[in-house]
């Protein structure tokens, strides 16, 4: 734990359980150079505790350069909270969950994730000030969707040649609230949508309301596409499905895609152009940061839109020195973080 705390340079790391409710949580800060550190919190079941913890740091890590390179003035962290196989009263869990932010005296905001609702966030509320995607602040999914959807242009243009997308290929990987709202704007956008799921009813949605194609989830990587939309849970991509891949570019919503930072090298080695997840995906993060400092709706999306430009600078970089974008974007973000 502390190697791998040491090679990720992550600042601290909180664990806490409350027997009552059946909470054990795991929250990781990695960086508070710009600002207190704000990520989301994840709900879901873990093999063992080694897995939560090893899932926080990485996240946390992937937070603090997401931030940096989306220009907030945040750190980056992110909670994890271990889902017990039955829960007696899951209010009063998010409820202790939240007393445990607030004994970090807001060196640490949260925010809605994988496995976690906008009701979660409310009974948070309930215990502490430091928490955003809660009622009142709305839910960040349709804005990490913008951002990912404007990235995808952005990857469209560099890597071929327009960002038009009308017509193009683009299969998505997991149709949860951010894939979804992703599919809704390509299919307005004219492309066509090859889409997989383990929830067949999410499929069954984007085929009869956005003409998609179903694709087994088993075969979706395999399967010729323009641009592969990795939109699940991360670690898609590794040395061996990435060999599977018949895409021109990868950009989508998923966190830490590349299991490790070699896969990117091999996908550049494959001509795959790779848009680096914490910099497309960032719409989410822009949008709960700001909204949290009180900002108008109107400074948020003219944000989210820099995401584009963003990325624009990391593919140029790249293509200038023949190096992956992924290796690219690092660097950047550590200048910033570590200058």
């Amino acid at each position: 734990m502390f190697a791998l705390m040491q090679s990720t340079r992550l600042e601290s790391l909180h664990l806490s359980v409350d027997p009552v409710t059946g909470l054990k949580a795991v929250i990781a800060i990695h960086n508070s150079r710009l600002g207190p550190a704000l990520g989301g919190c994840r709900y879901l079941a873990y093999p063992n505790d080694e897995s939560a913890v090893e899932d926080a740091i990485r996240l946390a890590q992937g937070m603090s350069y997401k931030a940096a390179l989306a220009g907030l003035a945040q750190g980056g962290g992110v909670a994890v909270i271990v889902r017990p196989a039955h829960v007696e009263n899951r209010g009063a869990l998010f409820e202790a969950f939240g007393r445990c932010i607030e004994q970090l005296d807001g060196r640490y905001i949260t925010a809605i994730d994988s496995g976690t609702s906008v009701a979660d966030m409310d009974c948070i509320a309930q215990q502490t000030q430091h928490v955003t995607s809660t009622t009142s602040a709305g839910d960040p999914a349709p804005h990490a969707a913008m951002g990912v959807f404007t990235g995808i242009r952005a990857t469209a243009m560099a890597r071929l040649g327009s960002d038009n997308l009308e017509g193009l290929r683009i299969a998505i990987q997991g149709l949860g609230n951010v894939g979804y709202a992703l599919a809704e704007q390509l299919h307005a956008a004219g492309a066509e949508l090859l889409v997989s799921d383990i929830d067949h009813g999410k499929v069954q949605l984007a085929m009869e309301q956005l003409n998609a194609h179903p694709i087994a989830n088993d075969a979706l990587l395999s399967t010729p596409c323009d641009i592969l939309a990795p939109c699940g849970l991360g670690g898609v991509l590794n040395s061996h499905t990435v060999t599977q891949l018949r895409c021109s570019a990868v950009a989508g919503s998923a966190n830490n895609q590349l299991t490790h930072l070699d896969v990117a090298d091999q996908l550049e080695r494959r001509g795959i152009l790779y848009a680096p997840d914490y910099v497309i995906n960032a719409g989410g993060l822009i949008y709960v940061s700001l909204k949290h400092r009180g900002e108008e709706l109107g400074t948020i999306t003219a944000h989210l839109s820099k995401i584009s430009s963003r990325l624009t600078e990391v593919f140029a970089h790249a293509q200038a020195e023949k190096r992956s974008p992924a290796r690219v974007a690092d660097e950047l973000a550590e200048k910033v973080l570590y200058r």
